[in-house]
């Protein structure tokens, strides 16, 4: 009787339903992005960005988060990232990384007691200004050398700061990096700083 009542039917009258936890499987195409804007990082906070873009009048300040085509690499100030989404720098907006320019440069943290891995703290950075109190409190030669090799070595500039001159005599110091070619410019209270402003432009 069963056959009888349905013998009217064929396959096309047949809706198979999905099966759960399937779904269509995702593309490997990923948006070109060309409309993206260029805009340097200045600042990393737990998941967001702060990006500047533009110049001059139409320099803006910007939010951004991660887009999810970047997986998990790793974005550091002085990346130039290409940004997409609400690029205005109004309140409340928030843009998306999709891409990150080749790095010029990369200063690095060595792996110590504190942090296993080394670490790419920023990037296409062309000078690295180490500022050394000459007294009150001493100078740490061991953590200087550190920051002048490190800058050496991912292609930086190194510029040695010595403030507080006027407490202790800074040419044993300056003697110990002359060898490196090191800049060093002696600063305390009350200087004119021509020649730092110089050194840093």
């Amino acid at each position: 009787m069963a056959d009888r009542k349905h013998s009217h039917l064929d396959e096309d009258d047949v809706r198979v339903r999905p099966q759960r936890g399937k779904s269509r499987p995702r593309s490997k195409d990923r948006p070109a992005h060309e409309d993206a804007e260029q805009g340097m990082v200045v600042a990393v906070d737990r998941g967001r960005w702060t990006c500047v873009v533009g110049s001059g009048d139409d320099e803006r300040v910007i939010t951004a988060m991660r887009a999810r085509e970047m997986g998990r690499k790793g974005i550091v100030v002085g990346d130039l990232a290409d940004l997409v989404g609400d690029l205005s720098g109004a309140d409340d907006t928030l843009a998306r990384i999709v891409r990150i320019a080749p790095r010029t440069t990369t200063l690095r943290r060595t792996a110590d007691d504190t942090d296993p891995e080394e670490r790419v703290i920023v990037a296409n950075a062309d000078q690295l200004a180490v500022v050394v109190a000459l007294a009150n409190p001493d100078p740490q030669p061991r953590l200087v050398d550190r920051a002048i090799l490190a800058a050496l070595d991912a292609g930086i500039k190194p510029l040695l700061i010595l403030t507080k001159s006027d407490l202790a005599d800074p040419d044993e110091l300056i003697r110990q990096y002359q060898a490196l070619d090191v800049q060093a410019i002696v600063t305390t209270k009350g200087d004119d700083l021509s020649e730092l402003h110089a050194a840093l432009t």
